[in-house]
């Protein structure tokens, strides 16, 4: 704004000079045509040239205030220019360095979130693979009897001590167990066979219709059904196992199908005494077996434990009876030691009585002897007498 009006001031100044000028030619040219005198218009043209010329150096008095007011008004502005765009580079350079660091700390996170989605990837197709070889694993009847009995040792040693089960074990049909865990009888060893048959379920869960699915299903209740048969025909040997057998199944969710869905098949193996087990349920009863097995254990050492206890009252009441002769022999000591410290006072006081006899009495008669305070024993006489 201050250079804006020293500007227009300026311009204003000009202006009027240029004004006042061309008024004096005019007056110059009408003094000229009317035919005033020369001298005369000399002098009103030297007095117009004099105000001109104060004129003009009151001008350039103006321009030079003007031109140091501009030129101090420029400087600060420049300052104020220069401080202004020395704080916007400082704050430019901060919020780019900020920038910068965010920048950085974010592409850092984002390497380690990338480096984690491809270990996470990894892992998938890690996964996968091993999704499709358990697949090839359980789509052969061997190979998955092979895997059921691998899980089944796992659970089994985790559960059990090593004297409480035997794997393959052979009964006297013949026939060879996956595992057979040896209860003390009641209820004996119990048998846990680990095949099952996946077929059916696998076509029952691959059914395209309803059609398929309700046939499938049909099969599967079958071959669950003489799956159990055949356990109870073969594990359950009267006399040599328990009454009871357990289907192990090695996969959580065929245990829920049965549960959830046919549970007329599950009745029915109940009630030919073949248990269904999954993992998670094996586990707790192998648990209550090693409770049973513990608790039998400690009945069979009970009979141990009172005998010893029964040796222990013995040798305490020994031990009682040693001390009360012990005790009589102290009481006979005590007695014999009081009866020798009165008679070594009873001595000791005679020996003081003859230290202080006199030899000669004053008459010359023999001296006289104090009779001794000795304890006699009765003779037989005298006790007849006194009797």
């Amino acid at each position: 704004m201050p250079l804006s009006f020293g500007l227009l001031e300026l311009s204003l100044l000009g202006l009027g000079l240029l004004v006042l000028v061309i008024a004096v030619l005019t007056l110059d040219l009408r003094r000229t045509e009317e035919g005033e005198p020369e001298e005369a218009g000399e002098a009103a043209l030297r007095e117009q040239l004099q105000a001109l010329v104060s004129a003009q150096h009151d001008l350039a008095g103006r321009l030079s205030q003007l031109s140091q007011s501009n030129t101090h008004q420029s400087s600060q502005l420049t300052q104020l220019l220069d401080a202004r765009l020395d704080q916007v580079s400082q704050r430019l350079n901060t919020h780019v360095s900020e920038s910068a660091e965010k920048t950085s700390q974010s592409l850092s996170d984002l390497a380690a979130r990338l480096a984690v989605i491809d270990e996470a990837q990894r892992a998938m197709a890690a996964l996968g693979q091993d999704v499709v070889g358990l697949q090839d694993i359980l789509s052969n009847k061997q190979a998955r009897g092979a895997f059921g009995e691998i899980q089944l040792e796992d659970i089994v040693k985790m559960a059990l001590a090593p004297d409480a089960f035997r794997f393959q074990a052979t009964l006297s049909n013949r026939a060879r167990v996956d595992c057979l865990v040896t209860l003390p009888a009641p209820p004996g060893p119990i048998a846990i066979d680990a095949k099952f048959p996946l077929e059916a379920y696998a076509a029952m869960r691959q059914a395209s219709d309803d059609s398929q699915r309700d046939q499938a299903a049909r099969q599967f209740r079958i071959a669950v059904l003489k799956h159990a048969s055949d356990i109870k025909e073969r594990y359950i040997v009267p006399g040599e196992t328990a009454e009871s057998a357990l289907m192990f199944l090695p996969s959580e969710a065929i245990y829920a199908e049965l549960h959830a869905n046919f549970t007329d098949v599950v009745q029915r193996a109940h009630a030919l005494k073949v248990y269904i087990v999954s993992p998670t349920t094996l586990m707790a009863t192998l648990h209550t077996m090693r409770a049973v097995m513990k608790d039998a254990r400690m009945h069979a050492q009970a009979g141990i434990i009172q005998r010893e206890v029964g040796r222990l009252a013995d040798d305490v009441r020994r031990l009682k009876d040693r001390a009360q002769k012990l005790e009589q022999h102290f009481d006979l000591a005590q007695r014999d030691l009081r009866d020798l410290m009165t008679s070594a006072d009873k001595l000791t006081r005679a020996a003081d009585r003859i230290t202080e006899v006199e030899l000669e009495s004053e008459d010359g008669d023999a001296p006289r002897i104090p009779a001794l305070d000795v304890p006699q024993r009765d003779t037989p006489t005298q006790r007849q007498a006194l009797g």
